[in-house]
């Protein structure tokens, strides 16, 4: 395939008919490959840029996983072009850091909104409307977790384009804000800190599809300064499955309507 045919989408390079109506979205090209594993025949279908896009089958469903990369930019892109192609149905899955002290490094959270305080969805829709997923993929993240036994929080997520911003506030001009907002988000509830739903979500909402984010804690700063236990895991699996399980249940729920 080439950029230039008609049909072809610029950036992730695909064309209708390559991707299934569910797609999963990993921030990471690289997981990808092991995220296609859970599907029943997984071919690649297109490596362009940092979007890697694999379809295969589950319950004899077409169903597909392309990766995002970093933040709301290239999000939005994944979004609109699998969109152009057939895709309605989008899960999130990806890593974040916990904020409230609950939230344990290896615990999953499902994101029942979120802040946005990323620029990708100001491009989109005025700051007052709420960044929020659907309700069924919302739903069947937090039934999927359940029944898989893997300790999950529901809750709003902080979305952010720097993160070093968050990581290294002291060190930004705008120090003085970051932290006072920081602590804004602490007192209000937010459970965990990443890069890419607020935008994912809105997007959603304008172009008239569905999703929904599942991601595992890699840890909690907020614990660390509290002299709590911090366990660091990296283990991106319990996040996959969930959403893997997810689509299961929206296809049975989808084939009984």
């Amino acid at each position: 395939m080439k950029y230039s045919d008609p049909g072809i989408q610029y950036h992730l390079n695909i064309q209708t008919g390559d991707v299934g109506k569910y797609v999963i979205l990993p921030g990471d090209p690289k997981r990808c490959e092991k995220i296609a594993r859970h599907f029943d025949s997984p071919k690649l279908v297109a490596d362009s840029r940092e979007f890697v896009t694999y379809t295969g089958f589950l319950e004899g469903e077409k169903v597909s996983v392309t990766s995002t990369g970093i933040g709301g930019p290239s999000a939005a892109i994944a979004m609109e072009e699998l969109s152009k192609c057939g895709a309605d149905t989008f899960l999130r899955v990806g890593t974040c850091g916990g904020m409230d002290l609950e939230v344990l490094g290896g615990d999953l959270v499902v994101a029942t909104g979120a802040i946005r305080k990323e620029g990708t969805s100001r491009e989109y829709a005025p700051i007052e409307f709420p960044a929020v997923p659907d309700l069924e993929v919302t739903n069947a993240l937090v039934q999927s977790a359940k029944k898989l036994g893997y300790r999950c929080h529901t809750g709003v997520v902080e979305c952010k384009d720097s993160f070093y911003g968050q990581h290294e506030p002291e060190a930004m001009p705008v120090g003085y804000e970051l932290l006072e907002k920081w602590q804004a988000w602490l007192r209000l509830g937010c459970k965990a800190s990443e890069m890419e739903s607020a935008a994912l979500f809105i997007v959603a909402s304008a172009l008239k599809v569905k999703a929904g984010t599942c991601l595992v804690a890699l840890g909690n700063q907020e614990r660390e300064k509290a002299g709590l236990d911090n366990p660091i895991v990296h283990d991106t699996e319990p996040a996959i499955l969930t959403a893997v399980e997810a689509i299961h249940l929206l296809i049975h729920q989808n084939q009984s309507k």
